[in-house]
């Protein structure tokens, strides 16, 4: 039996769920039918060697790319083949590698500017955003749980980098999406800073579905409920993070020295 679906689930609707998919540039097949479901409220970490495919995953599951062929459901519908644009007003946001933010907006409006659609204002002149009550309260809160209200006016360019990563996670959340990605959310950060990211992104997406890809053991095995990991553009393991950390096959196929390093307490 494949380790990438729970049979004993068989029939409930998943937050996300990947069936058979596949993805090939040329002839060469990057994504090699993958299965993965992830449930509601579900904290997932996807890892594996550089070129493994995680990137090209997160982008047929965004609707960067196309797949080849299989399929992409969120909450149970189809959303393989729609712009990023439409799986975003479907409740599925990402965030990328390289900072998203709006450099030359304040933090407040950043976040307002994220929220708008979500509140139903399709096309807003500048000149009135100020009057829309629901949408700066909304932001306010969002300045809160992201911890920036001390950086409510300052440019976002003038942000430290792990500020502006906060700000992007609270830009990710800001149109009330279900379903979470976050690409790599701590690379860069110190080992103080990641600590303190790991706290706000369990907060932040508390009651969400996140996916997250990281090469961070120490962010992997904290963060998350269940880990897949992904060889060669297919799923090896997809299990609990004690589980995955004593495969053989993972241990062998990337983990190597992180595992001995994780189990010694390191990062």
């Amino acid at each position: 039996m494949s380790p990438q679906v729970d049979r004993t689930d068989v029939g409930m609707t998943y937050s996300l769920e990947l069936k058979n998919l596949r993805k090939s540039f040329g002839k060469t097949e990057i994504i090699r039918g993958v299965n993965l479901a992830v449930h509601p409220g579900e904290r997932v970490g996807i890892i594996g060697p550089n070129g493994a495919g995680k990137s090209t995953l997160f982008n047929l599951i965004s609707g960067r790319f196309e797949p080849s062929s299989g399929e992409v459901l969120l909450e149970g519908q189809r959303i393989d083949g729609k712009k990023p644009f439409e799986i975003n007003r479907a409740g599925l946001s990402r965030s990328f590698q390289i900072t998203n933010i709006f450099p030359k907006l304040s933090v407040f409006e950043n976040l307002r500017c994220g929220v708008l659609w979500s509140l139903g204002y399709k096309y807003t002149f500048l000149k009135f955003l100020a009057d829309l009550d629901d949408a700066n309260d909304r932001a306010e809160e969002l300045m809160h749980m992201i911890k920036l209200d001390r950086k409510r006016d300052v440019l976002a360019t003038n942000l430290t980098y792990a500020e502006q990563r906060a700000l992007e996670i609270g830009i990710t959340i800001a149109g009330g999406a279900r379903v979470i990605l976050l690409d790599e959310p701590t690379a860069g950060m110190s080992r103080s800073e990641t600590s303190r990211f790991i706290s706000l992104i369990k907060e932040v997406t508390i009651g969400k579905t996140l996916l997250t890809v990281e090469h961070d053991m120490g962010v992997v095995f904290g963060l998350a409920d269940r880990v897949a990991v992904v060889v060669y553009g297919e799923v090896l393991a997809f299990d609990t993070p004690d589980t995955v950390r004593a495969d053989q096959r993972v241990q062998e196929a990337y983990l190597g020295s992180h595992v001995a390093d994780a189990q010694a307490g390191g990062h």
